[in-house]
């Protein structure tokens, strides 16, 4: 296998690590209201428990509210009652077939608190981009061990991986960046 796939092959891991990353700084509420809140919470209904997204339709009508349109009339107070019941500190209003949930403002701490979990997701990514990084130096090393390349190229090859490293990093820190000063945001 050349170099050149076995690159992308590495590349490719990095960006899986980046894109998992993404999903995971998603999930953490800023100040804008977000359906990926109301999305991980089951609704006891039709004898069973299931995602409050095959029921209801979410949205996010403003920055400061989620709202469930609710297919079915029957299940409007099942719905209200898992949403009340999530653990997530939410108070959702009935108006029909539609349930309004205003969120509230974070206080200071839980700010601090959800950019912590931020710092810690980036230092996961991280760590999985130095083991992806490790994985293809070793990958160049033995190639020169077994004399398929050169030192000259081994250096090059190296070259080449640090500079894929250092700019997956680079994309991690702006991400952090971006969605602390959106957790910080009054």
């Amino acid at each position: 296998m050349s170099f050149d796939s076995r690159l992308e092959q590495f590349q490719k891991k990095m960006d899986s690590s980046m894109d998992k990353f993404s999903k995971d700084l998603s999930g953490i509420r800023a100040g804008r209201a977000s359906i990926a809140l109301l999305e991980p919470i089951k609704v006891e209904a039709y004898g069973s428990f299931v995602m409050i997204n095959q029921i209801g339709a979410i949205s996010a009508p403003d920055a400061k509210t989620l709202s469930v349109n609710v297919w079915d009339k029957g299940l409007v107070k099942a719905v209200e009652k898992a949403i009340r019941d999530s653990g997530a500190n939410l108070n959702p209003t009935v108006d029909g077939q539609i349930i309004r949930v205003p969120l509230p403002p974070l206080s200071e701490e839980r700010r601090k608190e959800l950019s912590k979990l931020a710092s810690k997701y980036t230092e996961d990514a991280k760590v999985a981009i130095r083991n992806i990084r490790r994985d293809a130096m070793e990958f160049v090393k033995q190639l020169e061990k077994n004399n398929e390349i050169s030192e000259d190229e081994m250096r090059k090859l190296s070259a080449s991986v640090q500079e894929i490293t250092d700019n997956s990093s680079k994309q991690i820190d702006s991400m952090l960046s971006t969605k602390q000063k959106d957790i910080m945001q009054v």
